[in-house]
């Protein structure tokens, strides 16, 4: 299978997990961050991906516990390392417990590597402080 087609396979048979993040992160509406979904990358797919930030999000199950699965992803971190690309790793399981920890880790990170100006609306506002007239 090409890689686009096992990418868009991969779209297709998501978790819960990547169903949730992916309404995060989709269509730049996690502070303007462009994140591609499946995104393939030598012989591995990154959960997800943010060429700007060069940050990759990884969403793991279970399976990642087992000892194969785990040296295999740690093969992956180290192609991925030498490319200057960064992985946050959380449990799906983590997810709905922690949305506000694991979305802030994830907004501090995009923050480090690749800066957006914050909105206005996310300024303080000075207190209005009347003169006296006296």
């Amino acid at each position: 299978m090409a890689e686009t087609g096992r990418a868009r396979q991969l779209r297709k048979d998501e978790t819960w997990a990547e169903k949730l993040m992916w309404r995060w992160l989709r269509d730049r509406r996690f502070s303007g961050y462009k994140f591609r979904r499946q995104h393939p990358l030598g012989i591995y797919y990154l959960d997800f991906f943010c060429e700007e930030a060069e940050l990759n999000v990884e969403l793991d199950g279970s399976q990642h516990g087992f000892p194969d699965q785990r040296k295999h992803d740690l093969e992956r971190e180290k192609f991925l390392q030498s490319r200057g690309i960064k992985t946050l790793r959380f449990w799906n399981s983590h997810l709905r417990r922690n949305t506000q920890s694991i979305r802030d880790a994830i907004f501090e990170e995009l923050q480090k590597r690749a800066p957006h100006p914050l909105p206005d609306y996310t300024k303080s506002m000075k207190p209005v402080t009347e003169k006296k007239t006296g």
